[in-house]
């Protein structure tokens, strides 16, 4: 490759000799797959990469295998002069994130790079330590909705059979966030039981008005009855809660939110944006509903939010379905009920490039900061490997604007974005979580027994199901998001006195038809062993059989994850560690896993006992997750 050596010896004339002779040599790559004109880039040689951009055939638009852009490798260089060309001249990104969302920004960062570091922060505007990442709520936070009272902001995400049901969180500055409640903690209020994988809690809204906020969602029932989705309305003086039972509303549809104006509610859902009014507590329909608008795309129209600002009445929709291709629009009117005008910008957010690592964006809500900056919360999801979102749905932030003929945009109408100047609001930070005992991280499949998990001072007591994790009725279930790609979880349990067919351990877990566990089991003896469950087939892997004296002694159970992979590893208490299984690809653990059910959620992991026909209760000394930097 006589580019290649000619860019390796930074000799400009005998790179012009190869590009005049063999114009094509510049789409060729380094053995690494790297395109020439980015290597060109990470060599520093400013004279070579400005005769490529203005002379050669190479694209600006040319990216390498993980997304990274010929900025992202200027910025491996530290070459100033190039970096400010790029970037000036050629329109280059200082923000944009690679496959793994991480931005020449980040990347000068790390190298300590003060000259390219000021050179940066000039041109945005802000210091790298000034920046956020999105998603903000990583792991499963789909479906945001917000709202601020005062200073203090509170979202909602979806649920679904997870519980406690809504999670409610609380945040100062917009970027760090605590689950401060819920609002339904009744498991018989929940009515969670018999429900499938992914139904429950669809998409919830809060709202506040006259010292009172308000939490609405979906209830989606399983498909086997005749009515599938109902509405429930709860309010409290409390963001945390306690909130008040669940009323009913009996209008099908679903992503219901609430509007308030004048001392008067209304409820808006879906398909497009259908709106009802409700009674003066929010308990009762006392309208039909009706349609405002059907969209703008006019796929899917759904996740309907009304603003009312300067006069117009601002109707944000989500279009497009949650998966590739979701988007947000909006119309405006000066009337509630309408005609709306849709917004000649829409979609006003959506990921236009389908190999950035941040796709799915959609279901947004605006808020407004005390001091005048607009914001939008909205849903998206992280790829992996052949378009994997392991993590589920998330929730991410960008800065609106308004036009000059009084439109909302969101990020500039250039998608989501990766890296991002923080909010104008004080850096605040939520107290610690403990690492043992409650806390609000914990959720189970369905509510719990009673006294099916008992936090003590000596760990966690799980009473065993007498289902398998594979039934709807499996219980107590103790289970955290993951919330990175790359992390760590291990538990040390106390092996208790098993029957045959019992069983206790880790999980990693998406739901009933797919999870994957490290079991100490026993039929005639005691043994370990890791087991796949992909939708209706079980993949067992290999027994390793434990001492028949085991039995009260300590074994510690570890999943190490890296992307799709996981391996699994045991210790018993004064032994070595050993390998339980590795595996390459746990691809049913993410949303496009399988087609079975409604594949919403997104991976968790934790740690269950299975009982069977007897009684069992294991102790758990203590659960560890770690998130591990990619």
């Amino acid at each position: 490759m006589g580019l290649l050596r000619e860019l390796e010896q930074k000799n400009l004339d005998g790179v012009i000799r190869e590009l005049t002779e063999n114009p094509t040599c510049i789409d060729d790559t380094t053995e690494k797959g790297v395109p020439l004109a980015l290597y060109a880039a990470e060599l520093g040689d400013f004279p070579i990469v400005k005769y490529i951009v203005e002379y050669s055939r190479a694209s600006m638009n040319t990216m390498d295998e993980d997304h990274r852009t010929i900025l992202h490798y200027a910025a491996k260089s530290g070459n100033l002069e190039m970096n400010r060309y790029l970037v000036e001249k050629v329109g280059m990104d200082i923000t944009a994130g690679d496959r793994w969302c991480v931005t020449p920004y980040q990347i000068a960062y790390e190298r300590k790079d003060e000259k390219l570091l000021s050179y940066y922060k000039e041109r945005i505007g802000a210091s790298y330590e000034e920046m956020y990442h999105n998603p903000i709520r990583r792991g499963m936070f789909p479906d945001p909705s917000i709202v601020r009272v005062g200073v203090d902001y509170y979202m909602v995400n979806s649920s679904f059979i997870f519980f406690p049901c809504i999670p409610v969180s609380h945040s100062r500055d917009l970027i760090h966030w605590e689950i401060i409640g819920h609002a339904i903690t009744d498991p018989q209020w929940a009515a969670l039981d018999e429900l499938e994988g992914g139904r429950g809690y669809w998409a919830p809204d809060i709202s506040y008005d006259n010292g009172k906020f308000y939490v609405t969602a979906t209830y989606r029932l399983n498909d086997t009855g005749t009515v599938y989705r109902k509405q429930i309305v709860v309010s409290s003086d409390r963001p945390e809660g306690p909130y008040s039972k669940p009323a009913v509303i009996d209008e099908d549809g679903i992503d219901p939110s609430i509007f308030h104006e004048n001392g008067r509610h209304y409820m808006l859902l879906n398909r497009g944006a259908r709106i009802l009014e409700l009674n003066d507590d929010c308990t009762k329909q006392i309208s039909e509903a009706k349609l405002l608008y059907y969209g703008d795309q006019k796929r899917a129209p759904e996740g309907p939010h009304l603003l009312k600002k300067d006069g117009y009445y601002y109707l944000f929709l989500a279009e497009g379905g949650t998966g590739m291709g979701h988007r947000i629009s909006v119309a405006r009117s000066k009337t509630l009920m309408g005609n709306y005008e849709p917004c000649p910008y829409n979609p006003i957010m959506r990921q236009m490039d389908e190999g950035a690592a941040i796709q799915r964006c959609g279901h947004g809500k605006p808020v407004c900061t005390q001091n005048g900056e607009w914001y939008m919360v909205y849903l998206c999801g992280r790829m992996i490997g052949d378009g994997y979102s392991m993590l589920g749905r998330e929730t991410a932030l960008d800065p609106v604007s308004w036009t000059a003929d009084g439109w909302p945009v969101v990020n500039g109408l250039k998608g989501p974005s990766v890296l991002q100047k923080r909010p104008d609001l004080p850096v605040w930070m939520p107290e610690e979580e403990p690492d043992i005992g409650w806390n609000p991280k914990w959720m189970t499949p369905r509510a719990p027994e009673p006294e099916g998990i008992r936090f003590l001072s000596s760990g966690i007591r799980i009473k065993g199901s007498r289902f398998p994790l594979r039934d709807v009725a499996a219980k107590n279930i103790l289970l955290q998001r993951q919330t990175s790609f790359c992390f760590t979880a291990e538990t040390e349990l106390v092996i208790p006195g098993l029957t045959g067919g019992q069983e206790a351990g880790l999980v990693c877990y998406y739901d009933e038809n797919t999870w994957v566990c490290l079991a100490v089991c026993r039929e005639n003896s005691y043994y370990i062993q890791v087991k796949e469950h992909i939708g209706d087939k079980d993949v067992l892997h290999e027994r390793q059989m434990l001492p028949c004296d085991c039995s009260g002694k300590k074994i510690s159970l570890k999943v190490e994850t890296e992307y799709l992979k996981r391996r699994f590893t045991y210790r018993l208490q004064g032994e070595e560690k050993h390998i339980a299984a590795e595996i390459a690809n746990v691809y049913y653990l993410c949303d496009e896993g399988i087609h079975m059910g409604k594949r919403f959620t997104g991976a968790m992991t934790g740690i269950y006992a299975v009982a069977g026909g007897h009684k069992l209760y294991a102790d758990f000394l203590n659960f560890i997750y770690q998130d591990i930097e990619a």
